[in-house]
Order: C-alpha cells, then structure tokens, then sequence
C-alpha cells in the first residue's frame, strides 16, 4: 500500500528544511546516563544538574523507529526553551540553559553532538504521572468517547464528533511509561498516587498553561488540540515544569485554516508518522517498521514548519 499523501498547508514564510545528519543514540562516557528514554538521553552533571539530550528518534505506537527524523531533536529543544520562556510567569521550570557554551566543561567537550538538542535544567522528584489537557475530542479521548461516552471520568455531552471542540478544556491524567502503554486514568485515581491536594494544584495549573497556550497558538495559526505537562519538586519543594513543553511530540498540532470536524485533521506532528504505519497495516507490536524517506522527509517538514509558526522565524 502507498503512504498516504504529503498535505503541506501552505505559509508565504516557510523555510525549507537543511539536511544534516541525525542523531540516534547519544553516549558520553565522562558523563553519567540515567536513562534512555524513547526519544531523550539523560545523564547526570552534578548532583542537582541534568543533561537533558532530545535525539531525532520517534515513537509511535510505543514503538521507536529504526529511522530517525531529521532535525526532530533541535524542534523539541528550542520549542521547549520558547514555551517555557513565555509561560514561566505561571509556574516555574527546570530549563537553566540550551546554550552549549554556558554548561560545564565536561558537556562543552561534546558541543558537536550536543549543539541545539541539548537542555542543562535542575534535577527534581518527578510525579509519576502526565498531566494531560483536551481541548478537543481526539485521538485516545475520542475512542474512549465512542465506547463510554466519558474521557477519563468527564461526562461528555452525546453526539459529539470526531475532532470536535470542547466546551472548556478537561484534564485527562495519564500513567507515566518508559515504555509500553500510558494509561489514562481520572483525576480520583491521579489523587491516590499524588494526593488530592497536589493533583488538584498540577490540574489547575495544566488547565491554565493550556489555555494560555492554545490562546497564542490560535493566532499564529494552529490548533493545540491537546497536549501532556509533567511536573516535579525541585531541591526547595517547589511545583516545576519538566521535560519537553507543547512540542509537536507531547502535543497534537492541527493548521487552523484545514480545520474540520467530523474527520481526522491534518497535523504538525508525529500523527502523520501513526498514519503511514495504520495505513501499511503493521501490527503495532515491536520491532517498528523502517519509514520511507519521503515520510521521515515530510515528518521533519511538519516539524520545523511549527516551529516557525509558532516562534515567528525559522529554526
């Protein structure tokens, strides 16, 4: 079966992508890794300092691809830098700096690699769970509507459709997976991991960011359909923004002027990769299937083509 066709939305702005090599996998051995993830490296500075290294591996059906997507990393660092500049007023974040040349020694020694993926930020507890906000009826919402007509213990109005704009955006918390599934959950099952008075304050302050974000993203002309935060207590006890922030990874990006419910939406992010892979027919168990050049081409298309819109200049 062909791929499915390449839907560019059209911007008198956009700047074509420059091909550079990917980075896969990352390792340094003067540096600590902690973990990898199914997109970051994460090693470990100094005590209270993390190496946060977003590569250009995706994922998709909990699966990472034996192809990388091009340039994907640099999308996710400096996306994450804009949004956590520009929503910092509301809570604070774990990002100290994506410049390489302020980080110690001992990660300046990697500048090649490390240039534009990278994220110096402060180490915290992490909570053990997404903080997930829907503005609209999508994705693993949408299937759950169809089944219960509930997303993650909200009652939905019936007859709601595909793609459908919420009345006020919900918050849908999910489990945390390394690997394999998130499972999403209600908020009453969030407050007995978290506690009742922590899911309710990271729950106000998800709502907030979203609608902050969606806001902007509106005038720049995209949709945030959705999109997943994750939080820790830093070394003061203080709530933090962690991770990637409203990436097209951790978000589903949809052009506004495509926008039409009843049907899946044209999009900035990896859903363009989820739909090759439905439409080959692969059976979503690992291993992941290698992506076309023309998909993997296109998906880093999407990707820096967001990341214009949304900052105003190109990457």
């Amino acid at each position: 079966m062909r791929p499915p066709a390449v839907t560019v939305v059209e911007k008198k702005n956009f700047t074509p992508m420059m091909s550079v090599a990917p980075v896969v996998e990352t390792t340094f051995t003067d540096l600590n890794l902690l973990r990898r993830g199914k997109v970051r490296d994460v090693y470990e500075v100094v005590q209270d300092r993390l190496l946060i290294v977003a590569t250009d591996r995706i994922s998709a059906f909990d699966s990472v691809s034996p192809t990388p997507i091009e340039r994907k990393g640099e999308v996710l660092t400096a996306l994450s830098r804009f949004w956590f500049a520009k929503l910092g007023h509301i809570v604070p974040h774990h990002l100290i700096t994506t410049n390489i040349d302020d980080m110690p020694e001992v990660v300046r020694k990697h500048a090649s690699e490390l240039r534009g993926r990278s994220m110096l930020v402060k180490r915290t507890e992490v909570f053990p769970v997404e903080c997930v906000v829907r503005g609209y009826l999508s994705g693993s919402g949408w299937k759950d509507y169809q089944r219960t007509g509930q997303v993650c213990g909200h009652q939905l109005a019936p007859g709601l459709r595909d793609s459908e704009k919420l009345t006020q955006p919900i918050f849908t918390p999910a489990t945390k997976a390394e690997t394999g599934h998130d499972e999403n959950i209600s908020e009453v099952q969030m407050a007995q991991i978290v506690g009742d008075e922590v899911m309710r304050t990271l729950r106000d302050i998800s709502l907030r960011l979203y609608t902050e974000a969606s806001d902007y993203a509106l005038t720049r002309g995209i949709i945030i359909a959705d999109t997943k935060f994750e939080f820790g207590r830093d070394r003061q006890g203080k709530i933090t923004l962690i991770d990637e922030v409203l990436t097209p990874d951790s978000s589903r990006f949809w052009p506004v002027d495509s926008y039409e419910v009843g049907k899946s939406q044209a999009s900035f992010d990896k859903q363009y990769v989820r739909d090759y892979l439905e439409s080959i027919k692969w059976n979503k168990q690992p291993p992941a299937p290698e992506l076309p050049a023309a998909i993997a081409s296109a998906t880093t298309a999407r990707y820096l083509e967001a990341y214009q819109l949304l900052v105003g200049e190109p990457l």
